[in-house]
C-alpha cells in the first residue's frame, strides 16, 4: 500500500533517504506519475511538517483540487491540476520544473484547466463523449478530434476554447527527457507499424523529435502565449 522513496517516480520532488516509505496515490485521475495530495501539502508547498499534520489540513476541507474539496490524502494530482488553498488566497498549477519533475507554481487563473483529448466514443442518443487525458469524460460536439486540447472552466467543466493539433500550434512536451519544454509543432509523421507516431517540435535552441503521446497543445498557432498560465 506504500511506495518506497528510492523507487518513487522521478516526478516526485522529494528527498530519497530521509525515510524508507512515501504515500502511494489512490487509483484515480492521471497516470502512475501522479503525486499524492499529502506529498503536495507537506513536501511541495510545505504547509505541514509531518504526514499527520497534512492529513489534518486535508480533513478540514481546506484544500481544493480543480475547484472540488479533496480530503483523501492519497488523491492523485497530476499535470495541469489546480490546487487552491482558500484561507491563503493562493492557487497553484501542477507543472514541470527544469528536471521534468512536478512542481506546483502559483497562478492567477485558478478557474481554468487544459485537457488533452485522447479518445472519442459514441454514447446513448448518438452523443459524442470526449475521453480526456486524466480520465475525465465530457459530452461535446463532433468537431473536436483526438490529440486536440480544450480549455475548460472549472469546476463546472464548461468548454470555452478549442486548440487544434496542427502544424504551428504551441505545444508542451509532457514526457521523456524534454518534459516541460515548450515549442511549435513543426511536423507530424504517421508510422506505418506498431511503433508510435512521431512529432517534431521546434524549440528555442533545437528541434526535438518525440512520440505523439508526449505532445500536449497549449496554444494556438497564431498566438505566442499559452492559453493558461504556465509559470514561464
Amino acid at each position: 500500500m506504500h511506495q518506497k522513496r528510492l523507487s518513487a517516480p522521478k516526478t516526485y520532488k522529494i528527498p530519497k533517504k530521509v525515510a524508507k516509505w512515501v504515500v502511494k496515490p489512490s487509483p484515480g485521475p492521471h497516470d502512475k506519475r501522479a503525486v499524492p495530495l499529502l506529498v503536495i501539502i507537506r513536501d511541495f508547498l510545505e504547509l505541514a511538517d509531518t504526514a499527520r499534520e497534512a492529513r489534518k489540513v486535508l480533513a478540514s476541507g481546506e484544500v481544493l483540487v480543480d475547484g472540488v474539496v479533496r480530503k483523501d490524502y492519497k488523491f492523485p494530482v497530476g499535470l495541469f491540476d489546480v490546487i487552491t488553498i482558500p484561507k491563503l488566497e493562493k492557487s497553484y498549477r501542477m507543472l514541470f520544473d527544469e528536471k521534468g519533475r512536478y512542481a506546483p507554481k502559483e497562478v492567477e487563473d485558478s478557474d481554468l484547466k487544459l485537457y488533452k483529448i485522447v479518445n472519442k466514443t459514441l454514447v446513448r442518443g448518438g452523443k459524442v463523449q470526449l475521453n480526456l487525458f486524466d480520465g475525465t469524460n465530457l459530452l461535446a460536439s463532433n468537431e473536436y478530434k483526438t490529440k486536440d486540447s480544450i480549455l475548460v472552466k472549472i469546476p463546472d467543466k464548461e468548454i470555452i476554447n478549442h486548440l487544434k493539433f496542427e502544424e504551428g500550434a504551441l505545444v508542451m512536451i509532457t514526457g521523456g527527457s524534454h518534459a516541460g519544454e515548450i515549442g511549435r509543432l513543426k511536423s507530424y509523421k504517421i508510422v506505418r507499424s506498431s511503433a508510435p507516431n512521431l512529432v517534431t517540435v521546434e524549440g528555442e535552441e533545437r528541434d526535438i523529435t518525440t512520440i505523439e503521446d508526449y505532445v500536449f497543445v497549449v496554444g494556438k498557432k497564431d498566438s505566442d502565449k499559452p492559453v493558461i498560465d504556465l509559470g514561464v
